[in-house]
């Protein structure tokens, strides 16, 4: 599309923070979304028409409470035009409901365990050149607070500049105290009722973090062969994906084995064959001898194997192998750590410890990379705190098959309930020391012995663990020694806790008896397991509650590459960027063709940068994408498009609120109050249905269209100066243009509240109302000398009601 730099006006009346806006200055020539922007969420704020309270205001308030969470930003950044589309489309969804309901949408932040911790030690490295281990626990922590401090403060600014109509005054962060309390109460009490436990198990450990991470932090990458990877830690890439075969002696013959890993050998405890598999008949249940251990290993038969794989023998490495380590726990096989936890092999490896650095590591067909760090993620056996996820799943599963809990769309049901059947045990602990400290302790008696068992007691407080284990093991509280495990929790656990922790459990609050459960969840697809799922099997077992009755998932915004917008990948695209637009000097252009997949179209279109696009035009852009479908590529193109939608709607208001005498045409006017009419049901049922495409189409067409395009031409002319005729068509056009500011206002509550208040001073108040919370009533149109009933189709309609 053809664009040229538009004037930037200001508003320059002098309006202290939280004063409403002066709409009686002179109305601007053009729209300036700066102009536009300025001042209204201060007062918007001020006026409390954020919180539920306000609802005790309304005249025409009704006794329904609406009530979301929005998906809590990580605290690593700044939000990315992904958040940018949750905002937009939760933010239509509540001030929709604002409009008579009692609603709360509680903001938030989360610490995001990993990620922050990686990105503060990354900053502390670069400013100061230390090692998060040249500090104490207590001043690192200092630091990632400080790190908070800036970055939540950004994020905050970021969701008001998007016009988010968010309650402040309930803002929560999932490290603040109340919060804290909250996730040790959840632990402390899903382990008294056996679902947290702690055993050893096989977990995805990350050397460079050494830490275990959860499944959503772990990215598969296909290798058809040879290839060379960046690893932390190495200035050359490492090669993985080579099959090596080697060979284990038995009985004056040798059974050879392929394998990726070489450096796993020296942690091989059996090899497996597949039973059925003619040629290894011979050699079942008999042994051969370990070539650099001289162990002696049991060949197994198994079905896992695959005959077709290599040699059709597997070498079976238990602690190192997520495969191996299901074969142990069925045939009775020992366990050897032969990496550490900083990727270098173990004392185990007796004389071939050097062996680290003679054989590359390589890794398998399918290999396992962190997404926080790029680590090459190695399976090791740790003792660790587990979920049992199992009768939680099958509740959840349940809720959905029943119809208590919806999921929109309704194909995902499927995924769903496939995913939570087939779910293992969740591993909680991870090594860091930013997050919430597990609530454990080890305890240690007065005739403990260092080769004695572990002995863990938990608690709200190490008060009442020490309670706890002396009545435990029945021996004095003072005689006890108890050492807090240093281990936190994983985000995802503190997160899964969201939707009842916010509202203040487990105390029994106010607001958690009013809006919990939540109405409804809304989030990005990406999520539905890894945090929905979650929160609805701890929200289930902790509150005895679903937490929320349905779930709306989005499409993602995603970069040229079809990659997630995400901090990690650099591709993050800042939406005050396009807010505000933003010159190539300061933008780059990779950054730039981010923003769509026509990365040519975009940079020939806009080749000096960003062009000022404003709040309104990119949430009513990103709203008008099928979010319930396939994946979204927004271009600059289809937000300028939408600002100039917010141009004609601003010379309509103008043309509105000017000195015109139109004639009286009875027939036009019935017709546009059809229009409406169909509009306004169009809009209902798109909301109803949460689709919220269908309703910014139907309000686009409606203006441009039905009230520009055909209405105004027609009234335009000068034919009649019958002043009757004018006062009836002039209420018809207040009508249509105050019915639509009002359906309009929650995709865009800036240019809305602007016109609004100008066309209610034609009823010569100032008043404090905001277009946010009204609700059309008979009085509140611009005043006739009498009524005008007009027929639009079978339904009457009068053109001083909606």
């Amino acid at each position: 599309m053809k664009w040229s730099e538009k004037e930037r006006i200001a508003y320059s009346v002098s309006t202290p923070p939280g004063e409403k806006k002066d709409t009686t200055v002179p109305f601007p020539s053009s729209y300036s979304p700066e102009y536009v922007e300025t001042s209204w969420y201060q007062w918007w704020e001020k006026e409390g028409f954020f919180t539920p309270e306000i609802n005790d205001r309304l005249p025409h308030a009704v006794n329904h409470s609406f009530s979301m969470c929005i998906p809590p930003p990580n605290v690593t950044g700044t939000l990315h035009l992904g958040h940018a589309l949750t905002v937009a489309i939760e933010d239509a969804l509540v001030r929709w409901r604002m409009q008579g309901y009692k609603v709360l949408w509680v903001p938030g932040c989360d610490h995001a365990g990993i990620a922050t911790q990686t990105v503060v030690e990354r900053r502390l490295f670069r400013e100061r050149g230390k090692r998060r281990q040249d500090l104490s626990r207590e001043d690192f922590l200092k630091e990632v607070w400080t790190w908070k401090k800036e970055k939540g403060e950004e994020i905050y600014h970021q969701l008001r500049e998007l016009g988010a109509s968010l309650d402040w005054s309930r803002a929560c962060f999932t490290m603040d105290p109340g919060f804290s309390s909250a996730v040790t109460e959840a632990f402390v009490r899903l382990c008294d009722s056996g679902l947290i436990y702690r055993s050893e198990g096989l977990v995805n450990w990350s050397c460079a973090l050494e830490s275990a991470i959860s499944d959503i932090e772990v990215d598969s990458m296909q290798l058809s062969g040879r290839t060379l990877l960046p690893v932390p830690g190495y200035q050359n890439r490492v090669e993985f994906g080579t099959m090596v075969t080697f060979s284990y002696p038995i009985d004056g013959q040798e059974v050879a084995v392929s394998t990726t890993r070489p450096e796993t050998m020296l942690g091989d405890v059996a090899i497996a064959v597949h039973p059925e598999d003619p040629r290894y008949q011979a050699v079942h249940g008999k042994q051969c001898r370990h070539p650099f251990s001289d162990r002696l290993l049991p060949i197994i038969t198994d079905t896992v194997v695959d005959m077709e794989l290599g040699t059709g023998a597997v070498k079976v490495t238990p602690a190192h192998d997520h495969t191996d380590f299901l074969l142990s726990q069925r045939h009775s096989l020992p366990r050897l750590t032969v990496i550490g936890g900083d990727g270098t092999m173990t004392p185990l490896c007796g004389q071939w410890l050097e062996v680290h650095y003679l054989i590359q590591r390589l890794l398998l067909s399918v290999s396992v990379l962190s997404g926080r760090s790029g680590d090459v993620i190695e399976p090791m056996v740790k003792k660790q705190w587990f979920v049992r996820c199992g009768e939680m799943a099958q509740r959840a599963i349940q809720a959905v098959d029943e119809g208590q809990l919806e999921i929109i769309p309704h194909f995902y049901t499927k995924t769903w309930s496939s995913w939570l059947s087939n779910i293992s045990d969740w591993c909680i602990s991870r090594q860091l020391w930013w997050g919430h400290q597990i609530p454990a302790y080890r305890v240690t008696l007065p005739d403990s012995t260092d080769t004695q068992e572990e002995v863990w007691v938990w608690g709200r407080s190490e008060e009442e663990a020490r309670e706890r284990a002396a009545g435990k093991y029945g021996v004095a509280a003072d005689t006890i020694t108890l050492t807090q495990d240093p281990d936190v929790l994983d985000t995802w656990f503190s997160s899964g806790l969201f939707p009842f922790a916010m509202l203040g459990w487990p105390q029994q609050t106010s607001d958690l008896r009013q809006f919990y459960p939540n109405t409804i969840l809304e989030t990005g697809s990406d999520l539905i397991f890894f945090w929905v799922a979650r929160m609805v099997m701890l929200g289930t077992e902790l509150t005895g509650q679903l937490p929320f009755k349905q779930v709306l998932l989005h499409s993602l915004v995603r970069d040229k590459h079809g990659r997630k917008m995400s901090k990690s990948l650099g591709n993050v695209i800042d939406p005050l960027d396009v807010i505000s637009g933003i010159s190539l000097e300061v933008h780059t252009q990779s950054d730039l063709s981010s923003l769509s997949g026509r990365e040519t179209e975009d940079l020939k279109d806009f080749p000096k940068g960003i062009p000022e696009c404003g709040t309104d035009a990119l949430r009513f852009a990103l709203c008008s994408y099928k979010a319930q479908g396939e994946d979204i590529s927004l271009s600059v193109s289809q937000v300028l498009s939408c600002r100039h939608f917010c141009n004609k709607m601003w010379q309509t208001v103008r043309f509105t609120l000017g000195e015109f005498l139109p004639p009286f045409l009875p027939f036009m006017d019935q017709w546009v109050c059809s229009r409406l009419y169909s509009t306004v049901l169009q809009c209902e049922q798109g909301f109803e249905r949460y689709e919220l495409h269908s309703v910014t189409a139907a309000l686009h067409s409606f203006w441009l269209h039905s009230l520009c395009d055909i209405y105004l031409e027609c009234i335009k002319p000068v034919l009649s100066q019958d002043s009757g005729a004018w006062q009836v068509v002039r209420a018809v056009l207040y009508h249509c243009v105050c019915v639509s500011l009002a359906l309009l206002s929650p995709f865009m509550p800036f240019l809305t509240e602007e016109l609004w208040q100008r066309l209610y001073l034609l009823r010569g108040e100032g008043g404090g109302r905001s277009v946010e919370v009204y609700h059309m009533r008979e009085e509140d149109v611009f005043p006739v000398t009498h009524s005008v009933e007009i027929s639009c189709n079978d339904n009457k309609l009068s053109p001083m009601m909606l």
